[in-house]
């Protein structure tokens, strides 16, 4: 099947699903749906992401000692897309000291007293650590252009706030602080889970149906759905207007939770190596003193 090179063979799916470039880009290109044509079984993806776990772990270990970079992690998607459980799933083997998971949702008063950036500014992760963000300043892109009432408490300035040109100038200041992040050494990775309607259906049900999911289930995720054609056009947008090659937009297909988990560690684990962080050693003052600290926990009785 696939286990042999797997992961070689997963990087090379993903290079074709990273987006650096928004030309001409639209959601309508990407599938939803198994990228591999069946070549990969559940349990064969399952042996899989344990492997990238290994290495993620290892890779993180290495991001600390070194301290140079940090990394960004950005989830995007639509509800029930599987943003929580990717978390849940891909950190499972990492130190959690060095892991920082950010949730953004309803900015509170303090918040929308400052511009759209400040709050996630706040929670970015220092050097040597991993940030992850479940949702980001992208929402100020994304259901406020859907919903623009949703501008009326940020207390903007006078000026047209439903034009085309105010949402250019919001993605132009995105795409230009990701620019000044990974100018101070933060590597950025943001990933789209590209849920088809017909599984957000399924999944909603199913919260409806199981109890224990029953605590997921909001009424606002049936009634968002009536904006799907809407959400979809602002995320091209937003999509086209921020991809970079040093802040890249993965559209990794999410109708299944473990493909998706799958690729998004691989993802991971391929561009903190591309980073070829170099394996810490010890200065020689220390080194001069490790004989003698041998030789004195040696003859401790």
């Amino acid at each position: 099947m696939f286990r042999k090179n797997g992961a070689k063979k997963i990087v090379e799916l993903l290079s074709r699903l990273r987006v650096t470039a928004g030309h001409k880009f639209t959601l309508a290109d990407y599938a939803t749906d198994d990228p591999f044509d069946g070549q990969i079984d559940k349990e064969e993806a399952k042996d899989l992401l344990q492997q990238g776990i290994d290495r993620l772990a290892a890779h993180q270990d290495l991001l600390y000692a070194t301290g140079r970079y940090a990394v960004l992690i950005i989830l995007q998607g639509m509800d029930a897309a599987g943003k929580d459980g990717t978390i849940k799933h891909v950190m499972s083997g990492i130190n959690p000291q060095g892991v920082r998971v950010s949730s953004f949702r309803e900015p509170s008063a303090e918040e929308l007293a400052h511009d759209f950036l400040w709050r996630t500014h706040k929670a970015m992760p220092q050097k040597g650590m991993i940030g992850i963000f479940n949702r980001s300043y992208y929402e100020d892109v994304l259901i406020t252009r859907v919903h623009q009432e949703l501008l009326k408490p940020q207390k903007l300035p006078d000026g047209p706030h439903n034009s085309g040109s105010f949402w250019r100038h919001r993605l132009e200041d995105i795409a230009q602080f990701e620019s000044y992040l990974s100018r101070q050494g933060v590597l950025i990775m943001k990933f789209f889970l590209h849920l088809s309607k017909e599984e957000q259906k399924r999944r909603l049900l199913e919260r409806l149906e199981q109890t224990p999911k029953n605590w997921k289930f909001s009424m606002s995720d049936v009634r968002e759905r009536a904006q799907w054609d809407a959400y979809m056009d602002a995320y091209t947008r937003a999509i086209a207007a921020t991809a970079t090659p040093l802040a890249p937009w993965y559209v990794l297909p999410a109708d299944q939770k473990w493909l998706t988990r799958l690729m998004v560690v691989e993802a991971i684990c391929a561009a903190i190596t591309d980073l070829n962080l170099k394996p810490m050693t010890a200065p020689p003052e220390v080194i001069a003193t490790l004989g003698e600290a041998r030789a004195m926990l040696e003859a401790e009785k």
